[in-house]
């Protein structure tokens, strides 16, 4: 029977039933009891703290449980009315199509032109009608100019949008996407939810989209459903949502639910849109002359202050006219362009940029990774590395292997990962995995003479929920308290608020803003964080300024009406 055929027949595009899964050698199931439809057509935002559950049921969803991951599978998983414990993953690429959190992990061919190519050629279809949804596809996702590539030469941004464009070339009915923000820049992570969400509402496309930043893609849901321990613990509307998450996981809530819960004003606002409304309902307006607090953060996060001036610091990060190529495959590309920066101990900096701006390159060419064509890069007390992918990190069977001992012991408990030993690593989570990654760089690295004078991170958060990158956010503060200098790379602005206190920005290979942090991320509109879209006032940037602005504003209303 035709894919779509038959999931016309079911009625449904995705349907579990009393499912249950356990990943061989777990000590306890990864799903449990999970009953959930999904129809034709919904856009369904899959919510929960990391490792609760999330890609375990997108990898059911697909068939890679338990077809690849083996394990102990109870109940029935049906895609597009196929049961998922007879076909695999390739079978079911008609009826669903599945973004990994890794998308390095699924791309197998040399160029981009021949990995998008490669499942309508496994399907049969005419060579003139590759070619056409290969052209279609690249076009969708703004990527026809990366069709000549190699894979090996792509950003991490970029393979992401590439393995979408692979799962999307057939025209599944059912797309799985797991944290595929994670690597985007805040413009190209916009415009993906907004693809996404006229594929779901021109095309039928059911889409279900795990996320931890759930404020980029809550406003376009027609439904939340969220993990909690291996079970379903809300299924509903988005606004309800935020009310169960305030109530039970106030670490999955947004941004502005946080700070309009933290102020007592409901509704909790679903969007940045709503949240303006109310306040000019509310008559909150920019006018309003209150100072804005550099602290106060509250309770649900760590709040950021400018440091003292770092002259007599000493320089960790030193670079001169740094001038950097990389031949992607047609030619060697300037990609950093005369860098002059120079970071001091016990900085908290926040690299920022758009994909391709030269992150990942600035940092591996500190590394000593990539060597420069002209100028100099110095870090005169060292550097430890943690690169995007945490699979060049992994290479043993189980956990205990990659870290043994009193100090593996000690890495793992200071990035807030509790798995057993015995674990595989290719069965964790991705923000699992990314967090075992970040304790091999830094296991025996932690304390007094044995921190080196920089640690550089690279997209570190990818698949952390909030309360996690609290504990990055701790151990970044622990580093740069033993006078290690902290450099992370990120697209995350709520994350970036959170940790730094300065922010270097990139553009084409160039810095184009340095400054302290509430200076760069407020007053813009996409590096800027929610708070700061909400209420759009210099340096009013973090969830605990929002709070805190929200009931002076009200207090003052008071006052003036009484």
């Amino acid at each position: 029977m035709n894919p779509v055929a038959s999931q016309r027949a079911s009625g449904l595009a995705l349907e579990f039933r009393d499912l249950g899964y356990r990943y061989s050698g777990a000590e306890t199931p990864a799903l449990e009891e999970i009953d959930l439809a999904v129809e034709p057509g919904e856009f369904i935002v899959l919510a929960g703290s990391s490792g609760s559950g999330k890609t375990s049921l997108l990898r059911a969803a697909c068939g890679l449980i338990p077809h690849f991951h083996g394990g102990e599978i109870s109940g029935s998983a049906l895609v597009g009315g196929r049961s998922t414990l007879e076909a695999g993953p390739g079978e079911l690429a008609d009826v669903a199509g599945y973004v990994a959190q890794d998308p390095e992990t699924q791309i197998v061919s040399t160029t981009v032109a021949a990995e998008l190519d490669l499942p309508l050629r496994f399907r049969g279809d005419h060579p003139a009608e590759r070619s056409r949804a290969v052209e279609e596809v690249a076009l969708a996702l703004g990527i026809p100019h990366l069709l000549p590539r190699t894979v090996t030469t792509l950003s991490g941004g970029e393979m992401q949008r590439v393995a979408l464009a692979v799962a999307l070339v057939t025209r599944p009915p059912l797309i799985l996407l797991d944290e595929p923000t994670s690597q985007l820049d805040p413009v190209s992570g916009d415009e993906l939810i907004w693809l996404l969400r006229r594929l779901n509402e021109e095309w039928g496309v059911a889409v279900v989209l795990a996320e931890h930043r759930l404020e980029r893609c809550l406003a376009a849901a027609d439904r939340v459903v969220a993990m909690d321990d291996g079970r379903i613990g809300f299924d509903g509307e988005p606004r309800g949502f935020l009310d169960w998450a305030i109530a039970k996981r106030p670490e999955l809530a947004t941004p502005s639910a946080l700070i309009f819960a933290g102020a007592g004003i409901e509704p909790l606002p679903v969007g940045v849109r709503e949240a303006r409304r109310t306040l000019r309902d509310l008559r909150v307006t920019r006018t309003d002359s209150d100072e804005i607090s550099s602290g106060s953060a509250g309770a649900v996060e760590s709040s950021s202050v400018i440091p003292e001036p770092s002259g007599e610091r000493s320089v960790v990060l030193g670079s001169s006219r740094l001038w950097v190529e990389l031949d992607p495959g047609n030619g060697p590309v300037d990609v950093l362009r005369g860098i002059d920066l120079e970071i001091r101990a016990g900085e908290k900096v926040a690299l920022m940029g758009r994909n391709g701006a030269g992150k990942s390159t600035l940092l591996r060419t500190a590394a000593g990774l990539i060597d420069p064509v002209s100028g100099k890069v110095e870090t005169p007390q060292g550097i430890a590395l943690l690169t995007q992918n945490p699979g060049d990190f992994l290479v043993r069977e189980s956990v205990g292997d990659e870290l043994e001992g009193p100090v593996g012991q000690a890495a793992l408990a200071a990035v807030g990962l509790d798995v057993p030993a015995d674990r595989d690593p290719r069965d964790l989570s991705g923000g699992e995995r990314q967090r075992l990654a970040l304790a091999i760089a830094l296991a025996g690295r932690m304390e007094g003479a044995a921190v080196p004078g920089l640690v550089c991170l690279d997209e570190p958060t990818r698949g952390m929920d909030r309360g996690l990158k609290g504990h990055l956010t701790g151990l970044a503060d622990r580093l740069a308290a033993q006078g290690a200098a902290v450099l992370i790379s990120t697209h995350d602005v709520e994350f970036a608020v959170t940790f730094a206190d300065r922010v270097v920005l990139l553009g084409d290979g160039e810095v184009i803003a340095d400054a302290g942090m509430p200076t760069v991320l407020s007053g813009g509109w996409y590096f800027a964080s929610e708070a700061a879209r909400v209420f759009d006032r210099p340096g009013l940037v973090s969830i605990g300024q929002g709070i805190e602005f929200l009931r002076s504003s009200r207090a003052r209303s008071d006052e003036e009406l009484r």
